[in-house]
């Protein structure tokens, strides 16, 4: 497996990993994968590293991307379900299915924490209390810092690095 900084040309498996990222509990049926184009999701990927303070990792198999790791800033009235302030990026994370569970999620997290630290004094995300990825965001520092109304939290991480947006 190969871990390398995402570029422009990923915003395409960038769209397929956000309908990843949506927890879907065992049981429930899925939503349709055009829900990543709704404004409230989409704007996690659209214009993908036409930011300044947009930062990234995917993980490569056999030379295909398997899972991807970004951070996104958000500015002026954008917010993201997991948006703190505007100077703490929101992290967004997904495997594709049959990649997880076997560490790759968690050396892929700890590859955008360490490059973000040099940017970042802290970063942000929103995960369902059901998640089990919950388990591995609290493992690697992230605390809850709002509980939002159903089945939500926000949890934030502080970055050793503490550097400046």
């Amino acid at each position: 497996m190969l871990i390398r900084r995402l570029t422009p040309e990923d915003e395409p498996f960038l769209w397929k990993a956000l309908y990843y990222a949506i927890h879907v509990p065992p049981g429930d049926t899925p939503p349709p994968p055009e829900v990543v184009r709704e404004p409230d999701l989409a704007c996690y990927v659209v214009g993908w590293m036409r930011r300044p303070d947009d930062l990234g990792f995917g993980v490569e198999e056999e030379g295909a991307l398997i899972g991807a790791a970004w951070l996104r800033r958000w500015a002026d009235q954008e917010r993201g379900y997991g948006f703190v302030d505007t100077s703490t990026p929101e992290l967004s994370i997904a495997l594709l299915p049959g990649h997880r569970g076997h560490g790759v999620g968690t050396r892929l997290l700890r590859c955008l924490l360490s490059a973000a630290s040099d940017r970042f004094a802290a970063v942000s995300l929103s995960v369902s209390m059901s998640n089990p990825a919950r388990r591995l965001y609290a493992r690697e520092g992230f605390e809850v810092v709002v509980e939002v109304a159903g089945d939500s939290v926000t949890m934030v991480r502080q970055l050793s690095g503490g550097g400046a947006a």
